[in-house]
């Protein structure tokens, strides 16, 4: 994509006189600018809108809105309630893809022969399949030309595209000999999710080091663990004793020494590199893969329940997958207690391939909160001690923990951060917010800088509303509030902003250039997720999940003001295309048909409801 010329930011005083916005409202050009309607409709639009709708939620931003997610009653079959929720409930979940009638085997389907013979319960009757087979999306098949071969042969719908006139499958052996070996890594087999869940699969370090905990501080949750607990102002770090070695074998890998005495070396050094944050939903791997071309240093997993990990759920230990692009790339864990944390990173640091394991301490979710896990820790600091510390003993690579200012009040970060770096972590990552404000009003930047000075020496990374390379080098340079920034909404929202950031300079990236930065998902997300119906239906399900915020984006171009901020709405306007118009509509209808240029026709009956109805923008 060309870098066009950057675009000057304006002083105060020059468009004082120009700008017409509102408080709150993003100041866009007098000619771009569309009228306001007097009341949004309430009804659903059901056909594609030529223009971006109005903001039909014009309500003050609520207490209670958990992450991500477009703030439009369009998108909502819900009635409105007093309280208002994270999650559009009743949506129809995942829009799950109505297969064919007509099966065939998966082993029939790429000329293979069936193990199962006649006793295989799907049809090998290819000729009775291809008659009911749904059309093909297009004549291309994004995994054909990547590996030179589709393992979904005939159910693939772009077939045609691999197969001959008698349905036999094509194999590009020189297509296939430059495939890379291993483009995904961290994928676990079935055997391994049959040994986790028949308790085979052992954590000797955990074990180990749970044992010594208790014989040090006595059996228990960690010490005091009522929620009034403050967190002491110091901490005596673990001595380490050189002469005590961990005894390992190679069939059991048990630590015979205590683990904690372990010496281990960095790996990583995170200062100057820009993070992608761990994202749930919308943070898969096909997204990082777009945001490492554009420049991003760090990318994480979406968040990880410790638990699901060592009782071998399979949609758990999918999001471990790590794309052979992400250079340095960690794994999120979540849960309440040390033992099962351990475990979970034990089992990550042995089967995977990671740079670090990070805990979240920060996730403001109910699910998570009402377990004990996220941002409910925050309140139990001897447990965060104990997890920290087993995470820190069980694993050779480096531990990093993300956290929040408190939980209703600013009162934990700077009593927690000096903390981190005496219980074994690398890196500490903080969000400008309690967890009662999740995503609404203004992260606090002046408590994650008194936080970095007393962090030292430990790394600070800071978060929250960054979405210029303005913001990210104010806070990084000017003030000096942090060592680094890791980025969430603003990637989702400009996932080129890391590009912006690395060459300090506004992109006026135009519409066609982002309608190719949706045609590299789409064909990254058939490559992970498959080619076949249910792969191109998971594939357009969270390309609409992350349209949810790439409609928040005002073309530079438009804005009167430079840069543009995170927390403000745009009025209703047009922008200098029909596509450019299109892409910053909020209507979900028009979201689908974006999709359709990428993905090709939606199934008839598709409809499409986000996952999160957040008020905070």
């Amino acid at each position: 994509m060309a870098i066009e010329a950057a675009i000057p930011t304006e002083t105060a005083a020059e468009t004082t006189a120009t700008v017409l916005a509102k408080a709150g409202e993003v100041p866009i050009k007098a000619e771009y600018l569309l009228p306001r309607a007097e009341k949004p409709s309430e009804k659903p639009s059901e056909q594609p809108s030529e223009q971006p709708s109005e903001q039909p939620n014009e309500q003050q931003p609520s207490e209670e809105q958990p992450s991500g997610g477009q703030p439009t009653e369009q998108n909502s079959t819900e009635k409105p309630t007093g309280k208002k929720s994270g999650q559009n409930k009743q949506r129809n979940k995942r829009n799950k893809p109505q297969i064919a009638r007509d099966r065939i085997c998966r082993h029939v389907a790429i000329d293979a022969e069936c193990p199962q013979g006649d006793a295989c319960p799907n049809p090998h009757d290819v000729a009775a399949f291809m008659a009911t087979k749904e059309p093909d999306l297009g004549t291309q098949c994004p995994v054909f030309d990547a590996l030179g071969r589709c393992p979904f042969g005939l159910r693939c719908r772009f077939a045609m595209a691999h197969t001959t006139e008698d349905w036999k499958q094509v194999v590009d052996e020189e297509k296939a000999a430059r495939a890379p070996a291993e483009p995904v890594r961290n994928a676990m087999s079935r055997d391994m999710q049959i040994r986790l869940r028949k308790h085979v699969e052992r954590f000797p370090r955990t074990l180990a080091f749970d044992a010594a905990w208790q014989a040090e501080h006595g059996r228990g949750k960690g010490g005091k663990t009522e929620e009034t607990e403050k967190i002491e102002e110091t901490a005596e770090p673990v001595k380490a004793d050189e002469t005590e070695q961990a005894d390992r074998t190679e069939a059991d890998d048990t630590m015979k020494a205590h683990p904690a005495k372990r010496q281990r070396a960095r790996r990583v050094d995170f200062r100057g590199k820009t993070y992608l944050a761990p994202l749930t939903t919308v943070g898969n791997l096909p997204f990082r893969r777009v945001c490492k071309g554009f420049g991003v240093d760090i990318t994480c997993s979406e968040m990880a329940i410790a638990n699901n990990i060592v009782q071998g759920q399979g949609s758990e230990l999918a999001l471990l997958k790590r794309h052979a692009s992400e250079d340095i790339f960690g794994v999120q864990l979540a849960g309440s207690r040390a033992d099962m944390v351990g475990k979970a990173a034990e089992f990550v640091g042995r089967h995977c391939d990671v740079d670090f394991i990070d805990l979240n301490l920060g996730c403001p979710v109910e699910l998570a909160f009402n377990n004990g896990g996220g941002s409910a820790l925050l309140a139990q600091p001897r447990k965060i001690e104990r997890i920290v510390r087993t995470m820190a003993a069980v694993v050779d690579c480096d531990v990093t923990v993300k956290f929040r200012t408190g939980i209703r009040a600013p009162d934990v970060a700077e009593k927690l951060a000096p903390q981190l770096h005496a219980w074994g972590a690398a890196l500490g990552t903080l969000h400008g917010r309690t967890r009662q404000q999740r995503y609404t009003r203004l992260a606090d930047w002046e408590c994650i800088g008194r936080a970095r000075d007393l962090a030292a020496p430990l790394p600070l990374f800071g978060g929250g509303d960054v979405l210029s390379w303005e913001d990210y080098w104010d806070h990084v340079e000017t003030r000096r509030q942090c060592d680094g920034v890791m980025v969430g909404r603003g990637a989702l929202i400009k996932p080129w902003l890391f590009q912006e950031i690395r060459e300090r300079r506004v992109w006026d990236i135009s519409a066609s250039e982002r309608l190719d930065m949706l045609r590299d998902f789409a064909r990254f997300g058939l490559e992970h997720w498959g080619s076949d119906t249910i792969g191109v239906a998971n594939t357009r399900r969270f390309l609409l999940e992350w349209q949810s915020f790439l409609c928040r984006y005002v073309p530079a171009g438009l804005l009167e003001v430079l840069p543009q901020r995170i927390n403000d709405r745009p009025p209703p306007f047009v922008g200098r295309s029909d596509l450019e118009t299109l892409m910053a509509s909020h209507n979900a209808a028009d979201w689908v048909r974006i999709s359709e240029m990428v993905l090709g026709p939606a199934p008839p009956d598709f409809a499409f409801v986000p996952k999160h109805k957040s008020n905070s923008y």
